[in-house]
């Protein structure tokens, strides 16, 4: 579904990323882990087009979308992402933030994205909240409207970034549900987290990610239980003694 392939991001003289090389498998779940500044999300970002590449590829369902004739928007339309951040329309009512998509950028009919947006409401827990608004919501509520938002048109891969890391920790419980359901119904998904607890029961997959670099990855349980690099060593050792893991 997905293939990075030396992938360089720099800001400046900065090296953010630093030959990055990454598959996802469709119906896979990867997951990125590593300590804030570790390259994670612009990692998702760059494989979204929201940050421009230094060097390298990327390549989705056999497109090369990292391509300079690449139409970015076009790209994007096989992607779905949701930020730390809801990113909600705070002047648009639950139902209209997520049809909004599918009637701007893809044209789908009215009636058409209202029946898909309701489904998918009811999906996360929250038809009967369609017509609220953003600030009526808990933090949980407006990140699960994010995601059905970010599903509104049947994204090819799911990206997701920190998505509980702005939430209280009693509403983290209720995104991961939803997360680990859509893992179990076959979403591909490449997310970034710092919940190890979660990332060992859901993923296919870990990577651990430091200085730009894909240091290490493999099954969840050799990557958290017994992994090779002293790097990935020293950062689970302290995930572990916080209690986190």
């Amino acid at each position: 579904m997905l293939e990075v392939r030396n992938l360089v991001k720099r800001y400046g003289t900065h090296l953010v990323l630093d030959g990055v090389d990454l598959d996802v498998a469709e119906h896979e779940v990867v997951v990125l882990i590593g300590s804030s500044g570790s390259g994670k999300s612009t990692l998702l970002k760059c494989v979204n087009l929201l940050e421009e590449i230094d060097d390298g590829r990327i390549v989705l369902d056999g497109v090369d979308i990292s391509d300079p004739r690449t139409n970015p928007d076009h790209a994007r339309r096989g992607m779905g992402i949701v930020f730390q951040a809801f990113n909600l329309f705070p002047h648009l009512n639950v139902l209209d933030n997520v049809m909004l998509a599918p009637k701007v950028v893809h044209k789908v009919p009215e009636e058409q994205a209202r029946d898909r947006a309701m489904e998918l409401l009811a999906k996360v827990g929250l038809a009967e909240k369609a017509t609220a608004y953003p600030d009526r919501l808990s933090g949980g509520q407006q990140q699960r409207v994010a995601i059905a938002r970010a599903l509104a048109y049947d994204p090819k891969l799911l990206l997701l970034d920190e998505i509980t890391s702005a939430l209280d920790p009693e509403l983290v419980g209720e995104v991961l549900t939803l997360v680990r359901e859509l893992a179990a119904s076959g979403t591909t998904l490449l997310m970034a987290t710092h919940e190890m607890g979660f990332a060992k029961q859901v993923a296919d997959r870990v990577c651990f990610l430091d200085g730009g670099a894909l240091i290490e990855s493999g099954p969840p349980s050799q990557i958290l239980e017994s992994p090779e690099h002293p790097r990935t060593q020293q950062f689970l050792s302290r995930i572990i003694q916080a209690g986190r893991l």
